[in-house]
């Protein structure tokens, strides 16, 4: 069998087409049955044989400069361009307290906020999140946890702001239910710059360790307000205090990255038909 090339396909040289003989291809009737094929191809003149060659050969060689008629392909959007860093320093008379965040990071975790519990609920938005973050914090916890905590989390929504600068080319919603044990905690947020938290835990003990679990939610609605983030929480299952906090704080930060994560479809741009996501 004999098959006529285009000349295009059957040399990679700039060569113009009319300089070039018409290329045939003379496919042996194994390589239409699907087994090893090869293709002998031979000139116009003389039919003179030129080596075998796989099949796909003359094709794949040429396959960058066919794509769109000849054209190199477009390059895709430049958005991500460096590490999107949130710093900040909160003191008052109560507390000391330094956070940086990085939304690009590997999940690095180092906290240090004097209460044990929080320290673990933090590494937890680190590792699920891949968000690296630094926290140190002092304050009165000889009183209680109430103002440590609370200012952690207004420290922590305030890096987020900063880090997420204009918020061009994120997804901006994020939706996840994380299962621990026979808990099971649903997360829904929008970065939308508007503050709002819809919380609905039932937490069966008053404390995890020495923590009050009261805390838990003034941490989120502290965020909240800081980082201008509408929140949804909401436990499906669950007995267990531990299991309920962990599993609120794992739902979270898969949420969190999916909403900081870039849409590569949106190219750039915010997120809104107002063309705009602030605080303000």
């Amino acid at each position: 069998m004999e098959l006529s090339l285009p000349s295009h396909l059957a040399s990679c040289n700039p060569t113009p087409s009319a300089q070039l003989p018409k290329a045939v291809a003379r496919v042996s009737p194994v390589s239409l049955s699907g087994g090893a094929s090869r293709i002998r191809l031979f000139s116009g003149k003389g039919r003179r044989s030129m080596e075998d060659a796989p099949a796909r050969s003359p094709v794949v060689s040429c396959s960058s400069s066919l794509q769109n008629n000849g054209a190199p392909a477009p390059a895709a959007p430049a958005i991500g361009t460096g590490s999107r860093i949130g710093e900040v320093k909160r003191v008052t008379k109560e507390t000391n307290v330094a956070v940086k965040i990085n939304l690009d990071g590997t999940g690095v975790a180092d906290s240090s906020t004097g209460i044990p519990f929080l320290d673990h609920m933090l590494d937890q938005l680190a590792s699920h999140g891949l968000f690296d973050v630094h926290i140190r914090a002092t304050g009165d916890i000889h009183i209680d946890d109430h103002h440590t905590n609370e200012d952690v989390a207004l420290a922590i929504g305030t890096a987020l702001l900063q880090a997420l600068g204009d918020r061009k080319g994120i997804h901006r919603f994020g939706d996840f239910s994380a299962p621990l044990d026979e808990a099971l905690i649903h997360v829904a947020l929008d970065l939308s710059g508007r503050p709002h938290l819809s919380f609905d835990l039932q937490i069966p003990t008053q404390r995890v360790g020495t923590y009050d679990t009261q805390l838990v939610e003034h941490f989120f609605q502290s965020l909240v307000n800081t980082s201008g983030m509408t929140l949804h929480i909401r436990q499906l299952a669950g007995k267990n205090s531990h299991h309920i906090i962990e599993a609120t704080f794992k739902a979270f930060a898969r949420a969190l990255r999916q909403a900081t994560e870039y849409d590569l479809r949106r190219q750039g741009t915010i997120p809104s038909s107002k063309g705009v996501l602030s605080r303000t």
